[in-house]
Parts: structure tokens; C-alpha cells; sequence
């Protein structure tokens, strides 16, 4: 497949919050789920602002399997397994951070998630290899850490989201996390495919 065209674009980093960005892949789907290219998303996002997209790290969970799995908890798990398997084969490079998933009065909840993510913000702020980052997240317990990179390090923030500009919906956007980041770009349709914001193709590894 063919490449990305590489000109004097600066590098940047795509950081993807998996459970956001799938409620939001659902409700452009209008209930549906977007079949979609993670790398292609991100491609496309980094295009939009000029940028080279040089990684992706995808914040997850595995599917909870109890202890004595059930053939849904495992086929689920299979599935899982496979798709994490596709997206690291593909360039950009992917770097998969997995959390756990619990079951909590009867609702399935992710755990360890946001700690993986502030690490990596760290680290990468750090190796200072990339300039600005483009974060697809609606969390703003993120805020304070978001802080502390912009002023410890100079790091540009680039805020990927969605909302439907209803109030008290599950799509509002605080205005702390709002105010923290550099720039924003609201997510639709054309981003999650190729030749919505430039035509983008991966390449296997």
C-alpha cells in the first residue's frame, strides 16, 4: 500500500482514549458502530493541522473474563485479540496500553487506564522527540497533568473531540479541559476514513 507522501511536516503523536472514541464512533454510526482505521483516523487528524502522524498509543482493556470464562466471554476475547494483533502490524506504529476490566455492580468498568496514559504523557513529553500531541479524550482528569507537560516542557496540546452542543449530555465537553488544550478539532465522518482529510494509506510492517 502506499505511503504517506513524507514533506517538512512536524511529527506528532496520537494518544486515543478507546472507550470515548468508541461512544463516539457509535453515535456517528447513529447507534451503529463505524467500521473504521485506527491508523487512518489518526493519519487524517495529524493531516488536518499539517503534522506527520509518527505513533499512535491506544488506551484499552481486555474483555472481562471471569474465572470460569462463558463461550461469549471467550469468543469476545478472541475477537479482542485479533484486532489487537491487526493494529500493531500496521504503520504508524501502534503501542497498545491495556488496563483491566472489572465488573462492578453489574457494570464493566475499566481500571488502570488513566494511570497507563499519565505515564506516557510523561515519557513522552520527556523524550522530547515530538512537539505537540493530539489526545482523542473528553477526561478532564487528564487537566492537571495536561498542565504540567504544556508548562514543564512547552508541549503543544491538540484536543480531538465530539459534542452535540446539548447540555448535561453525555457528549458535553468540559470547559477546564476545553481551556487547556492549544487547539481542537471536532470529530465527524470524514475523519475515520480515507480521503476525508486527504487521502491516507498504511503500510504493514
Amino acid at each position: 500500500m502506499r505511503l504517506q507522501k513524507r514533506t517538512a511536516k512536524k511529527d506528532t503523536i496520537v494518544l486515543i482514549d478507546s472507550a470515548y472514541l468508541s461512544k463516539v464512533a457509535k453515535h456517528l454510526g447513529n447507534g451503529k458502530y463505524l467500521r473504521y482505521n485506527i491508523h487512518t483516523l489518526a493519519i487524517n487528524l495529524a493531516k488536518s493541522f499539517n503534522l506527520w502522524c509518527k505513533e499512535i498509543y491506544y488506551y484499552t482493556a481486555p474483555p472481562f473474563q471471569s474465572s470460569n470464562p462463558t463461550l461469549e466471554e471467550a469468543e469476545r476475547k478472541s475477537k479482542y485479540d485479533k484486532f489487537i494483533k491487526k493494529i500493531q502490524t500496521y504503520l504508524p506504529t501502534t503501542w497498545v496500553r491495556e488496563g483491566r476490566c472489572q465488573l462492578i455492580n453489574g457494570v464493566f468498568k475499566q481500571k488502570g487506564v488513566d494511570n497507563l496514559l499519565t505515564q506516557d504523557l510523561i515519557k513522552i513529553s520527556q523524550r522530547r522527540e515530538v512537539e505537540c500531541i493530539i489526545f482523542i479524550t473528553a477526561d478532564t482528569d487528564f487537566v492537571p497533568i495536561l498542565k504540567g507537560i504544556k508548562a514543564d516542557y512547552g508541549m503543544k496540546i491538540i484536543l480531538a473531540y465530539y459534542t452535540d452542543r446539548q447540555r448535561k449530555s453525555s457528549f458535553s465537553m468540559s470547559n477546564h479541559l476545553w481551556q487547556v488544550c492549544d487547539e481542537k478539532v471536532l470529530l465527524n465522518k470524514d475523519h475515520f476514513f480515507m480521503g476525508g482529510q486527504g487521502v491516507s494509506n498504511e503500510k504493514k510492517l
